[in-house]
């Protein structure tokens, strides 16, 4: 009888450790964000000079920086898509669509542009830190002072990305 009532014990002890168990687990995923989902990048027209908008990058390079206005897009992903034009001293042109990531301080390459005013896509497109990687000036520059100031806040739509870039800097963003 003891055994009997021992193990009636037991299982009514674990009964309500279970329910605590499940509860904890729908309060953290109710309180935590879903896993994050990267929407389908779609190209979007090729760059045309009228639409340009020059940025500065900072003091590493002599090239001129562009974003072509039409082409940015700001997902409810959280990405701000863009295309990017560096032009060197010497006429040569570098052409490549992009996305910024506010929220993990990333970038990606989707596609470069070709001489022939088209696009090929990215055989490596990964997400890659802003931070760490020297080459990325320019888009440390339009994550920090255009897209993403203070380093967390992404614009709400293409208009403010486009108001920061002619403006030379987001109103909210801070040069250092």
């Amino acid at each position: 009888m003891n055994r009997l009532l021992l193990l009636l014990f037991s299982f009514s002890a674990a009964v309500p450790v279970a329910a605590y168990a499940q509860q904890q687990k729908f309060e953290y995923e109710f309180d935590h964000e879903r896993p994050w989902v990267e929407l389908q990048a779609q190209l979007p027209a090729y760059p045309k000079p009228e639409n340009l908008l020059q940025f500065d990058p900072g003091p590493v390079s002599t090239n001129l920086h562009y974003v072509d206005a039409p082409s940015i897009t700001v997902g409810e992903d959280g990405v701000i898509r863009y295309s990017l034009v560096v032009k060197s001293t010497a006429g040569a042109m570098n052409v490549s669509y992009e996305g910024i990531r506010c929220q993990t301080a990333e970038k990606r390459t989707y596609a470069y542009g070709r001489s022939d005013e088209t696009w090929a896509r990215a055989s490596l497109s990964k997400w890659a830190d802003l931070e760490n990687i020297a080459q990325n000036y320019a888009q440390r520059a339009l994550y920090r002072y255009f897209f993403c100031p203070l380093g967390f806040h992404m614009v709400r739509d293409a208009d403010e990305a486009i108001q920061a870039l002619k403006a030379g800097i987001h109103p909210r963003a801070i040069r250092y």
